[in-house]
């Protein structure tokens, strides 16, 4: 299975050079999946734009800790299986965060999102949710873990824990792509998948609004940047239910 894992879509300029790469890359990859929790204003998702990304090409779209930005989100993530948010979240909350999906080259993946806790809001122990969430799983279908966290510890850590149970652990939210890929007991691993946005920004918000908050400390509202976007991405190669190879992708928009 050739497997492509696209990292935090952002802004409009992101969502627009990840439908076309996915558009041009489509026929290269058995699955696709994207992280799209930051693309509408930079926070959450929409149903258009969701839907923009299934028109793409995408199998499954994550979240994470902008799951519910957008209000809408809490209406449609019920009919929409293959949207996930964190599963460690509670119980209670709307959607899933983990699904077995058929594949249109005829083969099965599972993708699972769960959300760490280190700088981030107060949830379950995603270690904990994740061995529960593997036993009942089918043994004989790959599984691509989207680790969402802020800390570089708590991510190696899942890496760690899970190598040899899952095809992948990929880190997104901190928009910034790392060089640590590797493959440890058929474990694919990465840190940070990285971001798929304006590259010539602040994690893909304008400059200014930033600039603005460490200079003044005071609020000024975050815009997602706009313009010449650049794709960060992950290809993986898997045979069973073990990866084989990763690679890291960067790749610029084509000018206008």
């Amino acid at each position: 299975m050739r497997l492509l894992f696209v990292g935090d879509v952002c802004g409009t300029s992101g969502l627009r050079a990840a439908v076309r790469y996915i558009r041009e890359r489509r026929d290269d990859f058995d699955a696709v999946v994207v992280n799209g929790e930051n693309v509408t204003n930079g926070r959450g998702l929409s149903r258009k734009h969701f839907g923009a990304l299934l028109d793409a090409g995408a199998d499954i779209v994550t979240l994470g800790n902008h799951s519910f930005d957008q209000r809408e989100t809490l209406a449609y993530i019920e009919e929409a299986p293959r949207l996930l948010r964190p599963l460690n979240l509670p119980r209670e909350v709307p959607g899933l965060g983990v699904r077995t999906v058929d594949l249109r080259s005829g083969g099965r993946l599972t993708v699972m999102q769960l959300m760490g806790r280190v700088f981030m809001e107060p949830i379950d122990n995603p270690f904990r949710v994740a061995d529960e969430a593997l036993e009942s799983l089918p043994g004989d279908v790959p599984v691509l873990v989207d680790m969402h966290a802020e800390a570089t510890s708590e991510k190696k850590v899942m890496g760690w824990h899970l190598r040899g149970r899952v095809a992948a652990v990929l880190g997104t939210h901190t928009h910034v792509q790392t060089a640590d890929e590797r493959i440890d007991q058929g474990t694919a691993y990465l840190t940070d998948v990285g971001m798929t946005g304006v590259e010539d920004s602040a994690i893909g918000v304008e400059f200014p609004e930033v600039h603005h908050r460490f200079t003044q400390q005071t609020p000024k509202r975050y815009r997602p940047a706009e313009g010449r976007a650049m794709v960060q991405a992950v290809e993986l190669t898997i045979e069973g239910v073990k990866a084989t190879a990763i690679a890291r992708v960067r790749w610029l928009e084509p000018q206008p």
